[in-house]
């Protein structure tokens, strides 16, 4: 591969159709399970659409993203996935905060301020989880009860977190509720696998999954 890695992923063949904000949020849902993600940016500027950038705090974050999700069907359309060819160039000049300056291509850096947030993120969802714990529990089996979803949430959002994990079957929607949804495994081991990595996941910022065992 020619193009050096970056903290910064270019994607495209993106789904046309899909609204801006909806796309971020996808991207968001799917992405985020590789590392911190600093920034998404996509545009609906007729020569930008179908394409995005994601910016990872890790480098490493950004290689993982690339080789996992290359080629992956979102919105029926395989994702073609590269390193941006500048890193901070490309994202300073969507963003109008590009400057013109000797050929460094290291990334801006108001990266304190993201990791104090990110801290702090981290600790209440870390809180959360704890909470969600203490609440009743249902026997383990083969199904998940989804709760505190975000309202733009959709089952394509939900199939693309659980179904990287072995024997994923289906994802079912309340009609009516936004806010809660069941996801069904083969097996309750691999139903529990999944709760455990997801749980407290934050399908946006402010929202952080509960997980638990459906009643039966």
């Amino acid at each position: 591969m020619d193009i050096r890695p970056s903290h910064t992923i270019y994607i495209n063949n993106l789904n046309e159709k899909i609204k801006k904000e909806e796309l971020k949020k996808s991207l968001y849902a799917i992405f985020s399970q590789f590392g911190q993600i600093l920034d998404i940016v996509a545009y609906k500027t007729l020569k930008m659409r179908g394409q995005a950038f994601i910016i990872f705090k890790e480098i490493a974050s950004a290689t993982n993203a690339m080789r996992t999700m290359q080629g992956f069907p979102f919105y029926d359309k395989p994702m073609r996935i590269n390193y941006s060819k500048t890193d901070s160039d490309v994202i300073a000049k969507l963003k109008g905060t590009f400057q013109e300056r000797p050929k460094r291509v290291k990334q801006p850096k108001p990266v304190q301020a993201e990791e104090k947030k990110s801290k702090k993120q981290k600790s209440a969802g870390d809180v959360g989880a704890t909470n969600n714990s203490a609440t009743a529990e249902q026997p383990p089996n083969q199904i998940l009860f989804l709760t505190n979803l975000p309202e733009e949430t959709n089952e394509m959002m939900l199939s693309m977190l659980f179904n990287q994990f072995p024997g994923f079957k289906e994802v079912r929607l309340v009609p009516n509720r936004h806010d809660i949804a069941f996801v069904e495994f083969a097996t309750e081991l691999q139903s529990g696998a999944a709760r455990e990595a997801l749980q407290g996941f934050k399908i946006t910022p402010t929202h952080a999954m509960k997980i638990s065992f459906a009643k039966k």
